[in-house]
């Protein structure tokens, strides 16, 4: 299946991102792309390119948007839609796991046979 998502390029800690698209499979680093769709400079907001054209083309021959370029596209009102959210879901402190684990059951209340 085809993936339109962002390939990090750049040096350490200076953002820049390309818009590729490439095989599901591929990771993201491994530079097997099969066609550069634009780019996008965290650093500086103002420097992004993306071509819309070949975005909607690829979408509609069945390619699938990951995640943080859908919502990045809606931002660039390139499409439409609600944005979703790709922040980790918050899971609980192991410490407060363990407490639980380790609280004692409440003991039955044993009531004298008569």
């Amino acid at each position: 299946m085809l993936m339109i998502r962002l390939q990090r390029t750049g040096r350490k800690h200076i953002l820049s991102f390309r818009v590729v698209l490439t095989d599901k499979r591929n990771s993201t680093k491994s530079g097997k792309t099969l066609e550069t769709l634009g780019f996008y400079n965290a650093q500086n907001d103002k420097e992004r390119s993306v071509d819309g054209e070949r975005i909607k083309y690829w979408l509609s021959k069945g390619a699938q948007l990951s995640d943080t370029l859908h919502n990045f596209l809606i931002t660039q009102k390139i499409i439409t839609g609600k944005k979703i959210n790709v922040l980790p879901k918050k899971r609980p402190i192991k410490k407060e796991i363990k407490e639980e684990k380790s609280a004692p059951a409440p003991a039955e209340i044993l009531t004298p046979a008569a």
